[in-house]
């Protein structure tokens, strides 16, 4: 069961808003990666389904930061079908996002009071995921889209709550642009853990990135 509801997790979200995007196959390095982020003051870290028996370190992972990170919701990403996304909801997912819309995920998610985060190309797929009861949608990738998509989008649908993943990096002004534009949360992945930090277990390096973005975000929405 998830530790926290839709409520719950749009308001982590909205407070902090910037999700972390990482995958690894060892569960000790991603337990690193999660406390370095928490530490850095994120509350809500989405595990990507990319690897093979990604589930098998999901549900570890869940159960370690329940006690290391208690105030963090761990939600999973890159969830293109129902059966994945009632798997992971089962091993305690607080949020499910997708590179896609799959109408059928929704009621899974919905059902559970668990946030469904669909990734969307276009104002008319926004605008269905939003009948479904998806709050959050997240253009998807943003580097094609760009910030002009969301401004667009945001003028005749202003109550829209949209993450941007994709062309996302932790630099003033990149995020200045995203949130200049309207988005109310940012993904960001491989920028934010470069491979020779990861490798080389420089967790104070990711914990300072983190903080360093919200510095940005927090001054942006002054």
């Amino acid at each position: 069961m998830a530790k926290f509801d839709k409520i719950q997790v749009m308001a982590k979200i909205g407070a902090a808003p910037m999700v972390p995007v990482f995958y690894h196959k060892d569960l000790e390095v991603c337990k690193n990666v999660v406390k370095a982020c928490y530490e850095g003051g994120v509350r809500a870290f989405e595990f990507t389904n990319r690897g093979d028996f990604a589930h098998e370190v999901f549900g570890p992972l869940v159960k370690w930061a329940a006690v290391e990170c208690p105030e963090l919701a761990i939600g999973v990403g890159s969830v293109v079908d129902a059966p994945t996304a009632a798997l992971y909801i089962q091993l305690g997912a607080c949020f499910v996002v997708g590179p896609l819309f799959n109408p059928d995920i929704a009621p899974v998610c919905n059902r559970r009071l668990i946030p469904y985060c669909p990734g969307c190309g276009s104002v008319s797929e926004i605008g269905k995921a939003q009948e479904l009861g998806c709050d959050l949608t997240k253009l998807f990738p943003g580097d094609v889209y760009g910030p002009n998509m969301v401004k667009g989008l945001k003028a005749p649908m202003p109550w829209s709550k949209i993450m941007v993943t994709g062309g996302v990096s932790p630099d003033a002004e990149n995020l200045k642009k995203w949130f200049d534009a309207g988005v109310y949360c940012v993904g960001m992945g491989s920028k934010l853990f470069p491979s020779d930090k990861v490798k080389a277990g420089d967790w104070a390096y990711v914990t300072a990135k983190c903080k360093e973005c919200f510095d940005i975000i927090a001054e942006l929405k002054k």
